[in-house]
């Protein structure tokens, strides 16, 4: 039996890539997801996509190969950066809902998913994972990660400023929808603290902080229950802004 080195070649340059990436971008790289599944899946998706890449890739030296196997792993790394901090959103989201509704005292650390927040923030971040295997957004992710070996050839480098820049707008963006989801549960729960210390000049005997807090948990729980409904909605948005963000990278 012969094989082609240069397939061999082609397939480990893919295979760094796409490990890369689903180390670091959601949902793949939740810790429920073994790193050795991971590994496995990307090597078969390399696998399968081989045909598509192996008679645009030409066999490198061995340093040329070293140098390619680093610039595809800082491509799958700055792809999958793209990918999570356009679904941090949701989980930003869910922090802010947590500072102004008072939960910002449980905070903890999630080790599965790597998440430091409050109740709403890990409730928030594992909504989306669950919406992106359920209604098949994972699908769409890797779809744009294989597209991605049109944009950016095997052996090809990448273009750091346009990554930077693609970071930044990607943060950007990320911030403005936060604060879009959870801007208006923010203004309720201002409005009601304006209401609260109103009250509290009407009337000083009325301790602001014990009311305050029961009746902002209140108020948070039943708006965020509502807004739970526009989760999948949201989480099919962000995906194709992931996937938009990863094919603008050249």
């Amino acid at each position: 039996m012969t094989v082609s080195l240069t397939w061999i070649e082609a397939v480990a340059l893919a295979s760094v890539r796409l490990v890369t990436f689903l180390v670091i971008a959601p949902p793949f790289s939740h810790g429920a997801v073994p790193l050795r599944i991971k590994g496995m899946l990307g090597v078969g998706i390399a696998l399968a996509v081989s045909p598509r890449l192996v008679p645009g890739y030409s066999s490198l030296d061995t340093g040329g190969f070293l140098l390619a196997l680093l610039a595809e792993a800082l491509i799958g790394a700055v792809l999958g950066f793209l990918v999570m901090v356009a679904f941090s959103a949701v989980q930003a989201a869910g922090g802010l809902i947590d500072l102004f509704g008072g939960f910002q005292l449980a905070q903890a650390f999630d080790p599965q998913s790597l998440v430091n927040g409050a109740q709403f923030a890990r409730l928030f971040q594992l909504t989306a994972v669950v919406l992106l295997f359920v209604s098949g957004g994972y699908q769409l992710i890797v779809g744009g990660l294989v597209r991605s070996f049109t944009a950016l050839p095997l052996g090809g480098r990448i273009d750091l400023g346009s990554s930077a820049n693609a970071m930044v707008d990607g943060v950007t963006q990320m911030t403005l929808s936060a604060l879009q989801i959870a801007g208006p549960l923010i203004a309720v729960l201002f409005l009601a603290d304006v209401g609260l210390g109103l009250l509290t000049r009407v009337a000083p005997a009325l301790n602001a902080f014990v009311l305050g807090f029961p009746l902002k948990i209140i108020l948070t729980i039943a708006l965020v229950a509502l807004g739970a409904v526009a989760l999948p909605q949201l989480v099919g948005s962000l995906t194709g802004t992931a996937v938009h963000d990863m094919l603008g990278v050249r």
